[in-house]
């Protein structure tokens, strides 16, 4: 018989109390191939967590189902502090991680643009699709950028500011639908490149540059998925370029994925923070609400579609896992390992609802006799 070590007694019992057990054989179950990454958790929670996944040391049938299990049981937050997460808390808290000098070291949307065309919908959109009443991802995401064009009011002529443009999704469905011009910053040549050859012939520019380096005014400005990478320390900044970018009467809709505490542990998963996203950081509303005080913002609207995440990232695996064959060679299993971590244990944490996706419309004033929410899109 083999003996059952310290280690994993303690890492069995816990997630027992996700309804999750050591080769029972339910959707949620662990199976061990390496007993070590007992000790590898225990010790670096959930960076060993990953990093043993990643290595090959246990497997799940569907690591989405686990990651739900473990977030709805909160054993993330009944594991005890150690010397590493200690260390973790304090640089967090007491550092800026996402200083300008560093933005560019965020390498995750230069890995290759076929993976990205391959995953994503037909726009390219690494965003959260608007799922009511789609019924696949194409659809969730081009009812999510009209959503985005009608929350800003957005009329033909208008000037858009995209504040971490991606590969111009946004920019290129308002030129082309809406006859709007449009402005878009990324840290991302991959992204650049590309985006400019989807966008040829239409009144949109792309410019590699740090969000602190935005120059002029438009009509409105929109950031879908960038804010996630400025931090704590500099919230109180972009707020301030936002609102100085923006002319007076217009409208500031801010994408995010949204944490529910603003405590640095929190704000991200040191897994995500070391394979994914470089320093990212996922704020709070008491975070954001700092952020605009001292007559910068109004909210205007507050729109909380996070369930949606859910379904967009199972599609982004589906797609990812069909195109893998084409992929497997450039990328090779550890990244395939990786890949399938981050997308399903993001997906179990929306699912879970331990993290949001918010859109927040913002003015400089209030707008004229109130600002009208807008849902559905019938």
């Amino acid at each position: 018989m083999t003996k059952i070590s310290k280690e994993q007694n303690i890492v069995a019992n816990m997630l027992g109390l996700a309804d999750i057990r050591i080769g029972r054989g339910q959707p949620q179950d662990i199976t061990v191939h390496d007993p070590s990454m007992f000790k590898q958790v225990l010790s670096q929670g959930s960076l060993g967590l990953g990093e043993s996944y990643m290595a090959g040391m246990w497997d799940c049938e569907k690591l989405d189902q686990f990651f739900y299990h473990v977030l709805k049981a909160d054993l993330n937050h009944k594991i005890k502090p150690n010397l590493t997460l200690a260390a973790y808390y304090l640089k967090n808290r007491l550092l800026n991680l996402q200083k300008k000098k560093d933005a560019f070291k965020l390498k995750h949307y230069d890995i290759g643009n076929n993976l990205y065309k391959a995953m994503l919908d037909k726009r390219m959109v690494y965003t959260c699709g608007y799922w009511d009443g789609a019924n696949n991802l194409d659809d969730a995401q081009e009812q999510k950028l009209e959503l985005v064009c009608r929350k800003i009011g957005l009329k033909p002529g208008m000037k858009i500011l995209d504040i971490g443009c991606g590969w111009g999704s946004f920019m290129k469905y308002a030129a082309e639908k809406y006859g709007a011009t449009c402005v878009g910053v990324t840290i991302s040549q991959a992204q650049v490149e590309l985006g400019q050859k989807l966008c040829e012939g239409l009144p949109v520019e792309f410019r590699l540059q740090d969000y602190r380096d935005i120059t002029g005014q438009y009509d409105a400005v929109v950031s879908l998925g960038m804010f996630e990478h400025v931090g704590a320390k500099n919230y109180k900044t972009y707020m301030e370029i936002a609102n100085r970018s923006l002319k007076d009467g217009g409208l500031f809709l801010l994408h995010t994925i949204g944490s529910n505490s603003s405590h640095p542990l929190a704000a991200t998963d040191p897994w995500i923070k070391k394979y994914i996203f470089y320093h990212g950081a996922l704020p709070s509303i008491k975070q954001i609400g700092e952020a605009i005080e001292g007559d910068l913002f109004i909210t205007e609207d507050l729109h909380n579609f996070g369930a949606d995440y859910d379904k967009t990232l199972m599609a982004w695996h589906q797609n990812f896992l069909a195109h893998w064959p084409k992929l497997k060679e450039q990328y090779g299993e550890t990244f395939f390992r990786m890949w399938n971590y981050y997308l399903l244990s993001c997906a179990g944490a929306f699912r879970a609802r331990s993290i949001q996706l918010w859109q927040i419309v913002l003015s400089k004033k209030g707008v004229p006799g109130g600002y009208k929410s807008i849902r559905n899109l019938k």
